[in-house]
């Protein structure tokens, strides 16, 4: 091998056909030369978690459907009385505005830790954290109205008794996944505003010296729980 296809892996020959693309990505001298291993890891991670909440959300569809029993009218159900008025979904439309609006500033801390700003990077990921923080609140209160009410995992006094054990199961799932990532992002905010990820003081999540590549794993991380938010939101309380 050439010392131009030991420094520049790109000059390596290309083999045709499938044989080629399977040794050239099992070779891992293109696709994944540069990727940091704890983004790797994350994607697998995210991946296995997909396929998790997509068993979840398919059991849930398919009890929607099967059951014979009314299924509650979930506007009525997540409804809020304000001003003597029952304004339905306004806590849910709420918690939504909340998580999606904490992806925007967790995109901004990503900008700014690869421009190496400090201040704003801690800032941003703190303002993540609050947004998260605020959603599980709210989460716990939308809990414990639901329970005063009477609803459980075994039954319900809206209808149908799977509503409960789907309702509980779901979104408890998702809060303690939205629980951990405000605690690593607080750990994260720690660690950037000390300049941990610029002297790579040993520890846990610090990475390479200089690199806020863990912020944007962070990033990955947090994206993920809103995104699957969405889709609890559509087939949970719009359907």
């Amino acid at each position: 091998m050439t010392n131009e296809a030991l420094t520049n892996p790109a000059s390596l020959p290309v083999e045709n056909g499938l044989k080629g693309v399977v040794s050239d990505w099992s070779s891992d001298q293109r696709a994944f030369k540069k990727v940091p291993w704890g983004k790797a890891m994350m994607w697998v991670f995210l991946l296995s978690d997909t396929f998790v909440f997509a068993s979840f959300l398919v059991s849930y569809m398919t009890v929607r459907i099967s059951t014979t029993v009314p299924w509650p009218n979930v506007s009525k159900v997540f409804s809020l009385t304000v001003g003597g008025q029952e304004v339905p979904l306004l806590l849910i439309a709420i918690m939504t505005f909340i998580l999606i609006s904490s992806s925007g500033t967790m995109a901004m801390a990503v900008k700014f830790g690869y421009q190496k700003d400090r201040r704003k990077t801690a800032l941003l990921i703190l303002a993540t954290a609050a947004f998260g923080a605020t959603f599980v609140g709210m989460q716990a209160f939308e809990w414990t109205k639901l329970i005063m009410e009477g609803v459980r995992p075994w039954g319900n006094p809206f209808g149908a008794p799977q509503f409960g054990s789907s309702f509980f199961m779901i979104t408890g799932f998702h809060g303690f996944h939205v629980s951990v990532g405000v605690v690593f992002l607080l750990i994260m905010a720690a660690k950037v505003w000390r300049g941990d990820l610029d002297r790579e003081t040993p520890g846990f999540l610090t990475g390479r010296r200089g690199n806020y590549e863990m912020v944007e794993i962070m990033g990955l991380y947090w994206h993920f729980v809103d995104l699957v938010w969405v889709f609890i939101f559509a087939f949970f309380y719009l359907w």
